[in-house]
């Protein structure tokens, strides 16, 4: 064990470096003024060289390998900690010191950009920023590549998600792309057979979403000793280690963006929030991989507080909270609304339904131009004949275009497949559960989310990393990661002729 406490004492160093990176990301996108954007980027780029001088060093890769040499003596938890600390090493070490850094001052430089460029719908104005931030990308995808036996996309997705790989996205989202168009057709015949939903009425004074939202949060588990609630022109979750912090935007033309948009959020605090503590500032207590985190917002968002049995709880509290009154805010209506399916620009809106067309999209889009096969100057056209060909939309501007997404000015490549990669984990973890727990969904027309947290805390978060993606799903569900339990989830809740799921 000697030679084991020498790696887990530097990665517990490096992980407060992490949170100190978190904190001041988190910052900038919610309270830093803009003209500090330029030192915010030589902060959080210092942050990045540092760790990656550590994780690098000669010092810690010869305590890697004497740590290596005494696994049979390590524990189970140690022994996975080890293969994370490789894991994380292998890919570090892969890419050059001046490079981490070029790419980190040039994500920042790209998504201040981002924000001006978005404001404007002018995409000219983002256009070099993210041509370099992508040449920069591609560049690590390179070098991670040729280390890991790897295409440069997926050890780009290796980071996200370790252990998926293109070929089986490819399979899983060809399901999809079959499966979905007929599905999307049926269930807007069903609902134009139905006399429409009636929209709330009204204004929805920002505070008042605000509390309502707090009120969700705390019924579903969220630790405000822990974390807290602001405010991002991109929902988003970040902070650090036992401080988690959630944003959203609010709309006061409508209300269930904002709140829908808290709860998606708080479905990736809960799962911050129940890492194991007994392993912080390990690898091992770490998410295992972006698809698993969005499982666990999807979860909550979707599975659980659009389904009807939560819209009961909800409903009188909505009224309560914007002073509602007629059969517009009855519960059925309600739960018409938050089901509704309907084509639209903005991925963020979309239904459950529509939203796998709008990753399916991006992916294509990223992985073309990862490969080299599409430039930053004809992604805006490609992106508007993608949304014509898949959701029948034509796009009129950049901001509900290719500009509505923060994720590849700020360098996130290959983050994309992990949303709809996480909606299939969500149904199968929710089904799972519910098949153990028989009181999870009579419990959500309580508000009462105990049995379903203390269920996914058991067999999700306080796993960590402990057990790769696979095996976890194996072990929670009886099978690995599909789509044959979200499909059956969206034929239940939106083509059956008594759809309340």
């Amino acid at each position: 064990m000697q030679a084991y406490r020498s790696p887990a004492t530097t990665f517990s160093r490096l992980g407060a470096i992490e949170d100190a990176s978190g904190i001041l990301g988190w910052d900038m996108q919610t309270l830093m003024p803009d003209g500090a954007s330029d030192m915010r980027g030589e902060q959080l780029a210092t942050l990045s060289v540092l760790a990656h001088e550590i994780l690098t060093s000669q010092k810690t890769a010869d305590a890697l390998a004497e740590a290596e040499e005494e696994v049979a003596a390590l524990g189970e938890w140690e022994r996975a900690n080890l293969r994370e600390m490789r894991r994380t090493y292998i890919h570090a070490s892969a890419v050059p010191g001046d490079l981490v850094e070029a790419s980190s001052k040039a994500a920042t430089r790209s998504e201040m950009a981002w924000r001006e460029a978005r404001k404007q719908g002018d995409f000219a104005m983002l256009a070099p920023h993210l041509a370099e931030t992508l040449r920069l990308q591609r560049q690590i995808g390179e070098a991670k590549g040729a280390v890991l036996g790897l295409s440069p996309y997926d050890a780009l997705l290796d980071g996200y998600d370790p252990g998926m790989r293109q070929a089986r996205i490819d399979a899983l989202f060809a399901t999809l792309r079959a499966t979905l168009p007929d599905l999307l057709a049926r269930v807007q015949a069903r609902q134009a057979a139905l006399a429409p939903a009636v929209p709330l009425p009204g204004r929805f004074p920002v505070e008042s979403q605000k509390q309502l939202g707090l009120t969700l949060m705390r019924a579903a588990g969220f630790d405000f000793e822990r974390g807290r609630l602001d405010v991002s022109l991109h929902p988003f979750c970040g902070g650090a280690t036992d401080d988690v912090r959630i944003t959203t935007r609010y709309d006061e033309a409508d209300a269930t963006r904002a709140l829908m948009g808290v709860m998606h959020e708080t479905g990736h605090a809960l799962y911050e929030q129940g890492r194991p503590a007994a392993w912080r500032h390990q690898p091992v207590s770490q998410a295992r991989g972006m698809s698993l985190h969005e499982s666990q917002s999807l979860l909550i968002e979707m599975q659980a507080c659009r389904s009807r049995e939560f819209v009961d709880f909800l409903a009188p509290r909505l009224r309560e909270a914007f002073g509602g009154d007629g059969a517009a805010w009855e519960a059925d209506n309600v739960y018409r609304l938050y089901t509704r399916v309907e084509p639209g620009f903005i991925r963020v809106d979309a239904d459950e339904v529509t939203y796998p067309a709008h990753i399916l999209l991006r992916y294509e889009l990223e992985t073309a131009m990862v490969a080299g096969d599409l430039t930053v100057a004809d992604l805006p056209g490609a992106f508007n004949e993608g949304m014509k060909r898949l959701l029948g939309l034509t796009v009129t501007n950049d901001r509900e275009g290719c500009l509505q997404d923060i994720h590849w000015p700020g360098g996130s490549f290959g983050y994309f497949p992990t949303y709809t990669l996480g909606a299939m984990g969500a149904a199968q973890l929710f089904a799972a559960a519910c098949e153990a727990l028989p009181g999870i969904r009579p419990a959500l027309a309580q508000g009462d989310f105990s049995g379903l947290c203390g269920w996914l805390r058991e067999n999700v978060h306080a796993k960590g990393s402990l057990l790769q993606t696979d095996e976890l799903f194996v072990a929670a569900t009886g099978k690995p990661l599909g789509a044959e339990d979200f499909l059956a989830h969206l034929e239940r809740r939106y083509a059956a002729d008594a759809a309340v799921a």
